[in-house]
């Protein structure tokens, strides 16, 4: 998905391969960069696929990595007991809705100390992409809502996933990529505009923010 000047949301690639392979994400990402996207990305939001991961750091390697936080949520509740997922599920909406970075690390840390004893599975899972989880707080508050989860894509995905498996075993693989630009199509048209769009150029210039708000210029120097 790219953002326009006007902050009008488009798909940048509708491909077929295998999720987890590295190779599939790899030709992604290729082609992309042939198409013009030359300059590294800022950052890349996505969930655990490994191979989109392994792919971004042998194409665009510098890039700032954001794992998502609804499918980090997913999987931590799916380790635990269903009597203790209500309390957890809102000690991990406590990090990703602090103000701060340092806020969110103190709640993070309260979450580890809370389930590594009795569930350490389930807190090194959460551990393990700390850093990940949390990159957005050096972006424009703005932005937040659009960059700590894939939903904005998501809802697109979902109307994708129902038309095809109705259609499964119908069609060749091109009718049914074909079908699938289509509903992509259709899809985008109903997608809002990025809040924020502004702010864009802010990122795109190199301009460096902390917990959301930009550095002055002694600041920027100093980082």
């Amino acid at each position: 998905m790219g953002v326009n000047q006007r902050g009008e949301k488009h798909f940048l690639a509708i491909e077929d391969g295998v999720r987890e392979s590295t190779q599939s994400w790899q030709e992604v990402l290729l082609k992309l960069k042939n198409r013009g996207l030359k300059k590294t990305p800022k950052l890349a939001i996505g969930d655990g696929a490994m191979g989109f991961w392994a792919a971004l750091d042998k194409i665009y390697p510098s890039t700032k990595q954001q794992r998502c936080w609804v499918h980090k949520t997913r999987n931590i509740l799916n380790y635990l007991p269903k009597k203790s997922q209500s309390k957890a599920k809102e000690m991990l909406h406590d990090i990703w809705n602090a103000d701060t970075k340092k806020d969110a690390e103190k709640a993070f840390d309260l979450w580890i100390k809370v389930y590594q004893d009795k569930q350490l599975k389930v807190a090194k899972c959460l551990e393990k992409d700390r850093e990940e989880l949390l990159a957005f707080y050096d972006f424009p508050a703005v932005h937040w809502q659009s960059i700590r989860t894939t939903n904005p894509i998501e809802s697109a995905f979902s109307t994708i996933r129902h038309r095809t498996k109705r259609a499964k075993g119908c069609l060749s693989r091109v009718t049914m990529l074909s079908m699938i630009f289509k509903v992509g199509m259709c899809a985008e048209s109903q997608w809002r505009k990025l809040r924020g769009f502004e702010s864009l150029a802010q990122v795109i210039r190199g301009i460096q923010f902390k917990d959301g708000v930009e550095l002055n210029k002694k600041e920027q120097k100093a980082a």
